[in-house]
């Protein structure tokens, strides 16, 4: 039967859960909604060290040792370089691309500029940086954390394709979003408010108030500026916009246009250093927008980059910003569509902690909603959640070549490549199609020949049942097991058997449920 005919068939036979959950079944689902998936044998250790008292240790990721993911970091030369060192690399790399192509329009020969090296290495980092966060995501006890690393990162999206955000992205997932990924949500805001690849993405960078004069010669700027942008006109409300629709209050948070133009004159002066300076973030005074300000039933006097604080630590702790927040964590980690009880749990412990994020998501993994029968294997895993769960199920360890992250980018979702400001979507609806299906249960079949959970047996019947048992967490549909020993009934070789055994049942149905 065609691969294609059997993903359709897969997906269209998907069965519902059982109504009861055994402390396996339990741990099973803690692992598929907090963690990227269960590894050969960590149900079993989950459900026997206590499934809520592990929640707890992933909540309190700072005391869970994480010494493998530590030296697998240390192959990847991306995390030798700051924010300064890439700056300088990039203004070089832009320098020397200018150069060549003034040399090929010189003299005609645009043969010159094939192979050229300039620009090569910011995409060999790129690459490095995608498949760093694969690495993290398959291998790291800490587990919870890396699921909010890609929660944050999508929700705070900046694409890495913009110019700048080639050399500035690193440094906002290293030092912006991964050291607050459990941490107080202002504390995060605050931060990516201030982020360069921020301030790039979104053009807040070149934001200032009508009529501003840089203290400053133009052609001095422009000399120092290479990289970051060109002189500054006016009010950009870019970032204005994005931060209340997406950041904080939500499409229906109750703002207006003329509150967009009052948060971006309140962010006017926020900008980027020169790259020779390291393009760390800066506040110019003389871009500022020194008139008076309202919004939000909020007066801002001439107060400079403490209205911007101001502001933000306000929206933290809006009721819209806890509901519009609460709902995208409840739909990433409980439904598509979000459970009130559970938005309503997450809220009511916002307000208590001011958005402490722990105490948000375990009024989440606490809630009746995250383990109702109606939620266990309930959602669809994203490209990435696929491919690393079924790394980790195969007992695979990914290499720091950007392979598996190509496989991402092919099954849709590429690592910090969505170049709209709403990031990859989350729900059912943007990943499931025919086409896709049939990309998954091919991507399947290549993880399957790595495979080093399941050993070689003769039995058909024995091995789908450990198949089951060890890959599916014993949830393999009748259906999924009558498909896979119908293929495997004219193969003869074990080891082909076991390869197509496996790759069947990572692409089919129940794997791709969560």
């Amino acid at each position: 039967m065609p691969l294609s005919l059997l993903a359709t068939l897969c997906v269209l036979t998907t069965q519902a859960p059982g109504a009861l959950l055994t402390p396996r079944d339990s741990a099973f689902h803690a692992l598929n909604r907090l963690a990227y998936g269960a590894r050969p044998g960590e149900a079993d250790s989950v459900a026997q060290f206590g499934v809520m008292k592990w929640i707890e240790r992933q909540l309190d990721a700072d005391h869970v040792s994480d010494s493998h993911l530590a030296e697998r970091e240390r192959e990847f030369k991306i995390l030798d370089y700051d924010r300064g060192d890439l700056a300088t690399r990039y203004r070089d790399a832009q320098r020397e691309r200018q150069r060549m192509q003034r040399e090929a329009a010189a003299s005609g020969d645009s043969t010159r500029m094939r192979g050229a090296r300039p620009m090569r290495e910011f995409r060999e980092l790129g690459g490095e940086l995608q498949q760093l966060a694969l690495v993290r995501a398959a291998v790291s006890e800490r587990q919870l954390r890396e699921v909010m690393v890609d929660f944050w990162t999508n929700h705070f999206n900046v694409f890495d394709g913009k110019g700048a955000d080639r050399f500035l992205l690193p440094s906002y997932i290293e030092e912006t979003i991964r050291p607050r990924a459990l941490g107080r949500f202002e504390d995060l805001l605050i931060a990516t408010a201030q982020s360069p690849a921020m301030l790039f993405y979104l053009d807040n960078a070149k934001s200032v108030a009508p009529g501003s004069v840089p203290p400053f010669p133009l052609a001095a700027m422009r000399r120092g500026g290479q990289g970051v942008g060109q002189m500054p006109t006016g009010i950009n409300e870019n970032y204005a916009r994005e931060l209340l629709e997406l950041h904080t209050l939500g499409v229906d948070g109750g703002y207006t246009q003329q509150d967009i133009i009052a948060v971006a004159r309140i962010f006017t002066g926020w900008s980027i250093e020169q790259p020779a300076r390291g393009a760390g973030f800066v506040f110019r005074d003389w871009a500022h927008d020194r008139e008076t300000k309202q919004v939000f039933g909020l007066t801002f006097h001439n107060d400079g980059k403490d209205e911007g604080i101001r502001l933000l630590k306000f929206l933290a702790n809006e009721h819209a910003t806890m509901h519009h927040v609460s709902a995208k964590l409840c739909a990433r980690f409980v439904a598509d569509a979000p459970p009130d009880g559970c938005v309503d749990a997450a809220v009511a412990a916002w307000q208590r902690t001011r958005g402490d994020m722990r105490a948000v998501l375990r009024a989440i993994f606490t809630s009746p909603d995250f383990w109702s029968a109606q939620a266990v294997r309930s959602k669809v895993k994203t490209p990435l959640e696929f491919v690393v769960s079924a790394v980790r199920a195969a007992g695979v360890e990914p290499d720091d070549t950007p392979r598996l992250a190509q496989l991402v980018g092919r099954l849709g979702q590429p690592l910090y490549q969505q170049a709209a400001p709403t990031g990859y979507g989350e729900t059912e609806a943007h990943w499931v199609n025919s086409g896709a299906l049939l990309a998954r249960m091919n991507a399947a079949m290549m993880l399957a020949k790595e495979c080093s959970s399941i050993p070689t047996i003769a039995d058909h019947s024995q091995l789908v049942d450990l198949i089951d048992a060890k890959l599916l967490g014993a949830t393999m549909s009748a259906h999924t097991r009558s498909v896979i020993l119908d293929q495997l009934s004219d193969i003869n070789d074990p080891e082909q058997a076991r390869v197509m055994a496996v790759g069947l049942a990572l692409g089919g149905p129940d794997f791709q449920k969560q």
